[in-house]
């Protein structure tokens, strides 16, 4: 089943991008891909 997250988290999570960390270091530590990461910006 796959996980859904609210656009509430999904904002949260985009401007936590915003601090600095990598790409890749980003979607490990929220766990999703970096694919869903960049469709979802």
């Amino acid at each position: 089943m796959k996980k859904r997250f609210s656009v509430e988290q999904i904002v949260a999570v985009l401007k936590q991008a915003e601090l600095g960390l990598s790409v890749a270091d980003f979607t490990r530590k929220v766990g999703i891909s970096e694919q869903a990461f960049y469709r979802r910006k």
